[in-house]
């Protein structure tokens, strides 16, 4: 579905360049609002240049950070302060998923570049009883009801950019360089797996092209 005219597209394109924005960082506070005050282990898939692994730190007795990008994960070594009880770690997450029990996991804007299913089959593996998965992820637009958020998120995207680069054209932050694609997977797809493999999970669409999951280990 096209929104906007080619023209219309560019212009935008070099304004979101000048005032970038992490769209994945606008959710953090809300995952940390979906967990505990403290809890023991925690495990940060996909966790770029460390932004969330360092705020799960702060309520954490001991933080795990994966990615599978070598390049990021040093620059989110060197942004990590030594006290902090994070670990970095350069693997594939669904083959070479960390071993041992986590109170919570987390998952964000990565899943999509994961076999789905099995990565969910091995968050809820690791997940200890009464513990928290959160997973923050994009979808493939299909129904109106996806078009519709995203035509109302291009000029809320705008706007947060120049909001919060305060109308100062900015360089992308670390945590934007990390690589990238498209979801393939309709939100519609996503909710009907995850309801076969983690059963009472709460899905919901989300703007600037996300959506979430939250699933409680019972």
């Amino acid at each position: 579905m096209k929104i906007l005219s080619p023209r219309v597209l560019r212009a935008l394109e070099r304004f979101n360049a000048a005032y970038p924005w992490d769209h994945n960082a606008h959710y953090h506070r809300w995952i940390l609002r979906q967990l505990p005050r403290r809890f023991n282990q925690a495990l940060d898939i996909g966790s770029g240049s460390g932004e969330l692994a360092r705020l799960l730190a702060g309520r954490a007795a001991a933080v795990r950070a994966v990615d599978s990008d070598p390049v990021i994960t040093a620059q989110a070594q060197e942004l990590t302060p030594a006290a902090l009880p994070v670990t970095f770690t350069v693997a594939d997450a669904v083959a070479e998923f960390p071993a041992g029990s986590y109170d919570v996991i987390t998952c964000v804007a990565t899943i999509h570049h994961l076999p789905f299913a099995q990565a969910l089959a091995c968050f809820r593996r690791h997940l200890a009883p009464g513990g928290t998965l959160v997973v923050v992820g994009l979808s493939r637009a299909q129904t109106p009801v996806d078009h519709l958020l995203g035509a109302v998120a291009i000029p809320a995207n705008a706007t947060m950019g120049w909001l919060k680069n305060r109308g100062r054209p900015s360089p992308r932050p670390v945590s934007m360089t990390a690589r990238t694609r498209s979801a393939d997977m309709t939100f519609d797809d996503i909710v009907r797996e995850a309801g076969d493999v983690l059963p009472g999970a709460r899905l919901r669409r989300r703007l600037f092209w996300r959506y979430t999951l939250v699933w409680n280990h019972p």
